[in-house]
């Protein structure tokens, strides 16, 4: 019985990571290959770490996002979510349009970087 309960422990500690795998990994598929920002999407990383690709990040519409008390947000899936000060990109936007790099986990949604726009 207690090896039973320790297989069960072990389920359950490794069920978030590898559930959650999927969601991280990167789906730049090369239809951005030809893009003359490509290189610079690439090179873009938040404190938190790089962005990864164009590809990985989303255009987020102006009404779809805000600054809140200091702090920006956005909206996915028709959820606010708070952006961490660490997600923020600093340097200028040469996309020129707002973009968010989401992480979808069994536990929600994170924000790995986030680029605001020129809300124009």
């Amino acid at each position: 019985m207690d090896r039973l309960k320790l297989s069960l422990k072990l389920a359950l500690l490794a069920a978030p990571l590898v559930l959650s795998a999927g969601s991280v990994m990167g789906r730049d598929d090369g239809r951005f290959a030809d893009s003359p920002l490509k290189p610079w999407f690439d090179s873009l990383r938040s404190q938190i770490g790089p962005c990864c690709s164009d590809a990985d990040g989303v255009a987020v519409a102006d009404p779809d996002w805000d600054s809140l008390n200091g702090h920006y947000r956005v909206r996915l899936d028709g959820e606010w979510i708070e952006v961490p000060d660490a997600a923020v990109i600093t340097e200028p936007n040469r996309a020129g349009r707002t973009m968010v790099w989401p992480v979808k986990t069994v536990f929600g949604v994170s924000i790995r970087c986030f680029m605001p726009g020129s809300m124009i």
